[in-house]
């Protein structure tokens, strides 16, 4: 195939890499959920948040197993078996919600849809990589944009199907929250897409670069890459697991309670005269908007600050990220910034730097090791999502008076890793 066609081709694996994002990211949105599953059900706060924590820790763990499978089967292969998993378990979720049974919930939510997810994240930033030395931050920053951006379709969209979707009999007692319709059709639209979007993988013919592309004399050659094994003995790789821990602990734990938070914020701006039902409708609405808005912001942000590595530096952009966050959640936290329009910007501004996180460490983990093994060696570094999965929505969960200080903590001690990081020692030809 010639170099034209590799690079037309290139490009269209990009696009097929933005739709599954797309689906995949959707779960941010889960707070939109939470409230009508446990007022259908009369779960419990931490129980129904055991869900989302379900999610976010086997994602992690199973884009880990998934980067090991990219690097011996090859991405389309992965991807398939992810997008059949996470439309599955979607489905499942949605019966769960039918029968009222939350163990149904976190089998199908919390664990089939989270291993279809892990597979379907780590394959198309694995394979980009290998197709855009010349572009490492633009490219899987624009893959990871539109798993930050697919909460704002979901945020949107999801609160009218609920509502829609919601059934009462006489007595007023709920029949259907409107959950499982909901999941119904999200789940049929996954299989569809992420499963069609996975058939476009394929890594680039072995020595192929891009037209007229010389590799930096900073990042690592193909041929110097550092294999797994090698990779995780430095402590290079371990600062940069703990950057991505903390940088997600923090922003997780916001995401969790991000509508939460917005209503409380909106009670004060809310007509008096309102109750019941206009109430609940007004509050979710309030929720939905801050949740779909920033999550347009979680996308942006995957971009922008990617796009800016390339520019500035990975580490630079990472130091920014860490100490501006720090900043922001201690102001939040004091109720400096306790007015709804303004905690908007603010979670839009968060929610644009966790996304950031996701999109530069890629490229940070290739210029550091290499793009030969990039499948395991990044993989096995969301593992780091996996334990902030459990820690960030379990600290907002159980100490939420508390909890902003302590993820502006985390923050400050991933910008003074960032600061103490260096390169490793290239390999020994």
């Amino acid at each position: 195939m010639s170099n034209e066609n590799l690079e037309s081709k290139r490009w269209l694996i990009a696009g097929a890499a933005i739709i599954m994002q797309l689906c995949l990211g959707t779960v941010y949105a889960w707070s939109v959920f939470k409230k009508p599953l446990m007022t259908a059900h009369g779960w419990g706060e931490t129980e129904t948040q055991l869900t989302f924590m379900l999610l976010m820790g086997i994602i992690g763990c199973a884009a880990a197993f998934g980067g090991t499978l990219v690097d011996k089967k090859g991405p389309k292969f992965v991807a398939t078996i992810g997008g059949v998993l996470f439309g599955v378990g979607t489905l499942i979720a949605g019966f769960a919600d039918q029968v009222g049974n939350i163990y149904l919930l976190y089998l199908g939510f919390g664990v089939i849809a989270a291993l279809g997810n892990g597979f379907g994240y780590v394959t198309p930033i694995a394979t980009l990589i290998r197709w855009f030395p010349d572009k490492r931050g633009l490219v899987t920053g624009l893959a990871v944009m539109g798993f930050g951006a697919g909460a704002f379709f979901m945020g949107q969209i999801a609160p009218g199907m609920i509502a829609g979707f919601k059934t009462v009999d006489a007595t007023g007692k709920v029949m259907s929250s409107g959950v499982a319709n909901t999941f119904y059709i999200w789940g049929a639209i996954f299989l569809v897409l992420v499963t069609g979007a996975a058939q476009f993988y394929k890594n680039p013919p072995a020595g192929w670069l891009p037209a007229g592309f010389k590799p930096a004399a900073t990042s690592v050659s193909a041929s110097g890459s550092f294999m797994f094994g090698e990779a995780v003995k430095t402590p290079q790789w371990w600062m940069l697991w703990a950057m991505l821990a903390l940088n997600v602990s923090a922003g997780l734990g916001l995401i969790s309670q991000l509508s939460p938070l917005s209503q409380e914020l909106y009670k004060p701006l809310l007509d008096p005269s309102l109750t019941g039902d206009n109430l609940v409708k007004a509050l979710a609405a309030a929720g939905g908007t801050v949740v779909a808005v920033s999550a347009i912001f979680n996308g942006l942000g995957r971009l922008f600050w990617a796009k800016l590595s390339d520019n500035i530096g990975r580490k630079a952009v990472f130091a920014t990220m860490f100490i501006t966050q720090a900043v922001f959640y201690i102001l939040v936290a004091m109720g400096i910034i306790g007015n709804y329009y303004f905690f908007l910007v603010v979670a839009c501004y968060l929610l644009a730097c966790y996304g950031g996180g996701f999109a530069t460490m890629p490229a940070f983990a290739a210029d550091s090791f290499g793009p030969g093994y990039i499948g395991k060696v990044y993989g096995f570094m969301l593992t780091a999502w996996s334990v902030a999965g459990i820690v960030g929505p379990l600290v907002f969960a159980q100490i939420p008076q508390q909890a902003l200080y302590v993820a502006a903590g985390l923050l400050l001690a991933g910008f003074a890793i960032t600061l103490a990081y260096k390169p490793p020692t290239p390999k020994k030809a």
